[in-house]
């Protein structure tokens, strides 16, 4: 089932991009242009079609995610794409339709706006429960935005980019915790070196596509210069996250995170089983599991499978939720963090 489901997530993002691309190839090379008919109405008409209908089902089908509040979205962003896809004279015809999309979309920012004031009017109470609650500030600043903000995904993505920015910038002068009930999860690996290696490749590519495209294409090569700032930026962020989150394991609950890319809070009494048979922690994760370890050039294993009662929730890449039923970790003190997480759950299982 699960094979499935990655084979249909793969055929719709491939048929997505190959709906999106054989729509500017058609428009913007001597191939296509030579294929239009005199009359062009009917295929400006598909290709709107193709942008606003297909192109967002597609996206649908690949990320697995149905919501017609989505889709409407999607379906306002395919025709504004159209817009920059269909040269101008061909759409003449068709400008109602476009500025449709236009006033879909204004009205989405308009509401995201009044959403951002709304935050903006709650950061000094949201900041003063932060500083007063002794959990780590990934656990902390979520769960105090989650109380006033429940529902909304677009201020859990903008708090997720101030996190970003804040670890990036704001944190140099910081120092990890080094209290006995916390693990660190990077040392046993290369992981930050690979990052920092990363960040070199992507300030060498941004400095050489910048200086051949600026000529060619000066919109491109801002693009491309602005998402490669926002990667320099993250990889940054996600280093000093992962340094300043170590794991930490509490008397009724783990709290782990790696860097911004995900974190969970797990209480022992939803732990159903621990696992350390080597056999099995070398053995290929099911889909339902969610890493916790530092990978880098060599093949590395957990050193613990903790199998919960249901799934739980975790918080990944841009405040993105996703439930799983089991956790693999490995931390760099592998022996005193297996003795704790066990006499912790014991002691809960007592309690119980």
């Amino acid at each position: 089932m699960v094979l499935h489901k990655k084979i249909v997530s793969f055929v719709a993002l491939f048929l997505l991009l190959l709906v999106i691309s054989s729509n500017y190839v058609l428009y913007h090379s001597f191939f296509g242009l030579q294929s239009l008919p005199a009359d062009l109405n009917g295929v400006v008409v598909g290709s709107i079609l193709d942008l606003s209908l297909v192109a967002p089902l597609l996206f649908l089908a690949w990320q697995r995610k149905f919501s017609l509040k989505y889709f409407i979205v999607l379906m306002a962003t395919g025709l504004i794409t159209a817009r920059f896809i269909i040269p101008s004279e061909y759409l003449a015809s068709f400008q109602s339709v476009m500025w449709l999309g236009v006033g879909i979309e204004g009205v989405l920012i308009l509401f995201e706006l009044s959403l951002l004031f709304m935050l903006i009017k709650n950061v000094p109470p949201i900041l003063k429960r932060v500083k007063s609650n002794s959990l780590p500030l990934l656990f902390s600043f979520s769960r105090a935005v989650n109380e006033k903000f429940p529902k909304h995904a677009f201020i859990h993505i903008l708090c997720s980019e101030m996190l970003m920015l804040y670890y990036a910038f704001g944190t140099w002068k910081k120092q990890p915790s080094t209290e006995r009930n916390t693990f660190t999860l990077y040392k046993r690996s290369s992981f930050i070196t690979f990052q920092i290696m990363i960040i070199h490749a992507i300030v060498i590519e941004t400095l050489g596509l910048h200086w051949l495209l600026h000529n060619t294409s000066m919109t491109l090569s801002i693009v491309l210069l602005i998402l490669n700032i926002y990667s320099i930026v993250f990889f940054i962020g996600d280093i000093q996250a992962l340094r300043l989150n170590p794991l930490r394991v509490e008397d009724d609950r783990l709290y782990i995170s790696f860097g911004l890319a995900k974190r969970m809070e797990i209480s022992f009494k939803d732990i159903e089983e621990i696992i350390e048979d080597t056999h099995i922690l070398q053995q290929k994760v099911p889909n339902t599991t969610i890493e916790f370890m530092a990978r880098d050039f060599e093949t590395v294993h957990p050193d613990l499978l903790l199998i919960l009662k249901s799934p739980i929730e975790a918080t990944l890449f841009m405040g993105i939720k996703k439930k799983y039923q089991q956790v693999v970790i490995r931390v760099d003190d592998p022996h005193r963090f297996k003795k704790l997480v066990k006499e912790r759950l014991e002691k809960n299982k007592q309690n119980m």
